[in-house]
């Protein structure tokens, strides 16, 4: 894929998107034929432009077997690889129906206690993202498992080798890699190790109400959430956050018209070195963001509100009213997963 960032001055689909609204807020109401709703017709063919009801499976999925799922799964909830046996890729993605992928916390203490510099995202629907990591260093979730197991502020292991070996030692663990990888030659390898945990990963698929609202059940949102959608999309906020996630499609400016207060963080150009990548970051995925407060890369915006107001500043060099950013905020209520007990261990 093209990982070349987008960092223009003004998202260049942004009269299309005008045009479209002019239409949007000029087309008259209408019923719905069972009476659950009222819509506006130019609503269906705006939303449809920029939105997909989430598939029910992500990519890559397709040649996952139970045995792959379910070593993953084991692998998820696994501390005994890390460090000092105390951190699985759970602590830090809370799976437990409240937390929806995430810990809530500004940023996250590894196996050695020691916090990490960016915020931590929700493993809820992340593969359907283009990238993986606040700053796209990785372009799927193999590749995304790899990262925390050997990361120093992570779960701290120090080599390939030392993850290999603290599972050879386990025969529960033997005998699930043979069944999960039954070709001949080694079963606990690094590569077998992280392809189970992104299988696993792979299952985290979490539709809302909006998903049945986008298939046509029309009463799935409320008056008011419609509204919201409205509003979201005529203030541009859809103009990076579209698609089946909600956002994580392409990579961003973080600050375009106005800077951020947290210049701390370069994003993607600490990988790059590229200038033009400074403080380009991957757009977050909107699902569920009621619930994986706080916000930003950072972790230093607490609010909802607050960070609806800030990206409307810097990102569109608009400054949003309460009642507007309460409408929005409505919308997003929308986008929360409906069923977060299916996604328990």
């Amino acid at each position: 894929m093209n990982e070349q960032s987008s960092t223009t001055s003004k998202p260049k689909t942004f009269l299309f998107f005008l045009l479209l609204a002019g239409t949007f807020f000029a087309a008259p109401c209408h019923a719905v034929a069972d009476g659950r709703a009222t819509e506006y017709e130019g609503s269906a063919l705006t939303t449809r432009i920029y939105f997909k009801p989430l598939p029910e499976q992500m990519p890559g999925s397709q040649g996952d077997t139970p045995a792959l799922v379910e070593l993953g799964r084991k692998l998820f909830f696994e501390r005994g690889i890390s460090l000092n046996k105390t951190q699985a890729c759970s602590d830090c993605h809370l799976l437990d129906g409240r937390h929806a992928g995430t810990d809530n916390l500004p940023t996250s203490p590894g196996a050695r206690g020691i916090h990490g510099k960016r915020n931590t995202p929700t493993v809820l629907n992340a593969g359907f993202q283009i990238l993986q990591f606040w700053d796209g260093r990785a372009v799927d979730l193999v590749e995304q498992a790899r990262g925390p197991l050997l990361h120093p502020d992570e779960m701290a292991m120090r080599t390939e080798e030392e993850v290999v070996s603290r599972l050879q030692g386990i025969e529960d663990y033997r005998s699930s890699f043979a069944r999960a990888f039954p070709k001949p030659g080694d079963q606990i390898t690094f590569d077998h190790i992280v392809q189970a945990i992104a299988a696993f990963e792979r299952t985290l698929v979490a539709p809302a109400r909006f998903d049945r609202y986008l298939k046509g059940e029309t009463g799935a949102l409320s008056e008011a959430e419609k509204h919201g959608l409205r509003r979201f999309m005529e203030v541009g906020c859809v103009e990076c956050h579209s698609s089946h996630p909600v956002g994580g499609r392409l990579l961003q400016k973080f600050g375009i018209y106005h800077p951020y207060d947290n210049e701390s963080d370069a994003g993607r150009y600490e990988i790059t070195g590229r200038e033009e990548d400074r403080f380009v970051f991957k757009v977050p995925m909107l699902r569920n963001v009621t619930l994986t407060a706080p916000y930003f890369h950072d972790g230093k915006v607490s609010s909802l509100p607050e960070a609806i107001r800030r990206m409307a500043w810097m990102q569109l060099d608009r400054q949003l009213g309460p009642t507007e950013i309460e409408e929005i905020v409505g919308f997003l209520k929308a986008l929360e997963t409906e069923n977060p007990g299916s996604n328990r261990p």
